[in-house]
């Protein structure tokens, strides 16, 4: 492990405002290199590794609520606070004016009803299929080339960004009774067959989303529109615990080790704290905290106001006059739609959904897998292994050690996989590594499995097929396999 970074005025995404912890001793960092050292030996499971998560690991279930379980480690009360969070998370939001006062303020323009509607059983969410696209939990975020903000002219290469004039930051195709819906969205696919080591054929399907049907006429001639599937919400309280220095040690942008991979921390403006942050959580890695990300979810997702986005139209523009000037739910008798203890209460939820343990963790051929994960050089992006923070207040995620696999830091992926769209410091061609624990449990979770950001991929060979750039290099280290070191990859995908 390289030494221990600092927060300094020169690497302003050290600085974790968010976060009380304790300072590692020499001792502990010690401990912390050992336990995280890659993988050598593969004849037998790790210590520890069947608890992915740590002490907050819970029990592997075997019925679609595999992702909806509190952390092992929580107190009762924690465990109270956790279920009111998750009534929030799972609630139906109401257009103004409502009976239910404390459930209005939907919309006026909106993609979901609620939380859990997109992230369906706190898994992932799908794309759409059959005619009716509005009944998918999938969406087109949009934005135009602008201006670097002052505040984020210490980071030389991030890239402007601004909302599209009439749009916003993305499309929402559903609407209150008398308001347009901005669009309806389209996708068809293409399949293209890939031929693999010792015979085997597999076809995948290249999506082609569109913004059809638009209602408040054509989008800006520079619009860019990129599709997102939500993503899972297990383990994010500890990835928001892996201290800063440890992820932006991790990178290399100019590969000065030669191995191909050269990961880059996204650098991204906290609202929440008023300055430049590391980003971890989103597709790009452009939110820096959970319950910054929640926040922006609430507002841009469902149209509710919150104390950090207070708009109460949501993504609305000037250019929607109808939009702007319909009832909301903090008119005459709250500041927001959701006040700041409701959003905590989101967020301690966000926190603590768990990751179930893995299965099979000593079996011979999941074992082979491993061994075969670390051979084609996955592990390059997909690191293993991560130590928390020794938190002050958080002890539930307090230095544990866990294994999301992911780097958190930004890759290119290829032309196969870019959106074209970038955010913060990534290109249209960079995303954030995706954790994979719980991977295995996708379609149990799901009903069927969706993979890659806009889920195109059906299986999970599908998607390492998708995989170019940096990737590329290990994508065909998969395709050159026999037939029985790819089962043996996969079991051990399906293992986390």
């Amino acid at each position: 492990m390289a030494a221990p970074l600092q927060a300094s005025e020169d690497r302003p995404g050290l600085t974790e405002p968010h976060l009380s912890f304790l300072p590692r001793s020499i001792e502990d960092a010690d401990r912390v290199a050992k336990v995280t050292a890659p993988a050598t030996a593969f004849a037998q499971a790790e210590p520890f590794e069947g608890n992915p998560a740590g002490a907050a690991t819970v029990a592997a279930q075997k019925d679609r609520d595999a992702f909806s379980k509190p952390s092992a480690n929580l107190t009762f009360e924690q465990g109270l606070a956790f279920h009111l969070g998750e009534a929030l998370f799972d609630k139906l939001w109401a257009f103004s004016p409502s009976s239910t006062l404390a459930s209005d303020g939907l919309g006026p323009v909106y993609n979901a009803r609620s939380c859990q509607r997109c992230h369906i059983r706190d898994g992932r969410g799908h794309l759409p299929e059959g005619p009716d696209y509005r009944s998918a939990s999938a969406f087109l975020r949009v934005s135009i080339p602008g201006p670097v903000p002052a505040e984020l002219s210490a980071v030389p290469d991030y890239i402007g960004m601004a909302p599209d004039p009439t749009y916003g930051w993305q499309l929402q195709d559903f609407s209150a009774l008398g308001i347009d819906p901005e669009y309806r969205l389209s996708v068809t696919y293409r399949e293209q067959e890939v031929a693999l080591n010792g015979g085997e054929r597999v076809s995948l399907r290249r999506p082609d989303f569109r913004a059809t049907d638009l209602r408040y006429g054509p989008l800006h001639p520079d619009a860019m529109l990129s599709p997102r599937v939500a993503p899972p919400m297990i383990g994010l309280g500890l990835l928001e615990a892996i201290p800063a220095a440890d992820i932006v040690a991790l990178a290399d942008p100019e590969d000065t080790n030669g191995d191909g991979i050269s990961g880059r921390a996204n650098l991204v403006w906290s609202a929440e704290f008023q300055r430049i942050m590391l980003g971890r959580f989103g597709l790009k890695a452009g939110k820096a905290t959970l319950h910054e990300q929640s926040a922006a979810a609430f507002s841009g997702d469902i149209g509710i106001s919150t104390p950090l986005f207070p708009l109460p139209w949501g993504d609305c523009t000037a250019r929607q006059v109808a939009c702007r000037s319909a009832p909301h739910g903090d008119q005459d008798r709250r500041k927001t739609e959701i006040d700041q203890p409701n959003m905590d209460l989101v967020t301690f939820y966000s926190r603590n959904v768990a990751v179930p343990a893995r299965r099979a963790v000593a079996d011979p051929d999941v074992l082979r897998g491993k061994a075969v994960f670390y051979q084609v050089g996955c592990t390059g992006c997909h690191r293993p292994k991560f130590v928390t923070h020794a938190l002050t207040d958080r002890s539930e995620q307090s230095f544990q050690l866990i294994w999301p696999y992911t780097d958190l830091l930004l890759h290119d992926m290829g032309p196969g996989l870019a959106d074209d769209r970038p955010e913060g410091r990534a290109t249209g061609r960079e995303w954030r590594t995706a954790p994979l624990w719980g991977i295995g449990l996708t379609e149990q979770v799901s009903d069927r499995a969706t993979y890659l950001h806009d889920g195109r991929a059906r299986t999970l060979l599908e998607a390492i097929l998708w995989h170019g750039g940096e990737a590329q290099p290990a994508r065909d280290r998969v395709v050159a396999l026999s037939g029985a070191e790819r089962h043996a990859l996969i079991s051990f995908l399906e293992s986390l």
